[in-house]
């Protein structure tokens, strides 16, 4: 229900992750931990919970594990298994980019300017950068109705 309420949207390789739960992975900290075993839920800030776990230390020593809770701000990076390229997300993915549906990738329309040296803001105000800025009531710009008097 959490992932419902979430405005915003996730990617594609979150997407893949949330896939992948269920089956067997290879995970390696940022601290050079590598831990193997089932994914049972990946959250969507990559933290993972996992169960049944072969861990293998920098050293090089292993231990088995019941379960394991990685934060997703640990983890360098996934193993995931090799059966999820035929995911049905990515035919989703394929169709979105040939212009059928959209999956989030963006349509370059009217919302897409930013980042592409489009304007900022568009709040409130005037629609170009500093408008009727300082400028007294009612003068808001050069002919304007002058101030009010009263």
């Amino acid at each position: 229900l959490s992932h419902i309420l979430k405005m915003t949207s996730v990617g594609v390789p979150i997407k893949i992750l949330h896939e992948a739960e269920g089956h067997i992975v290879t995970l390696e900290t940022v601290t050079g931990e590598v831990y193997r075993g089932k994914l049972i839920e990946a959250e969507d800030n990559m933290n993972c919970q996992m169960a049944d776990v072969c861990v293998t230390y920098r050293d090089g020593r292993t231990h088995q594990l019941e379960n394991v809770f990685v934060r997703g701000s640990k983890i360098r990076f996934l193993v995931l298994p090799d059966m999820l390229k035929n995911a049905p997300m990515f035919k989703n993915i394929g169709r979105a980019q040939k212009g059928a549906i959209g999956m989030g990738l963006g349509d370059g329309g009217p919302g897409s300017a930013r980042g592409r040296g489009g304007p900022r803001g568009g709040g409130r105000g005037t629609s170009f950068r500093g408008g009727m800025r300082g400028a007294p009531r009612g003068m808001s710009r050069p002919g304007g109705p002058p101030p009010m008097r009263g």
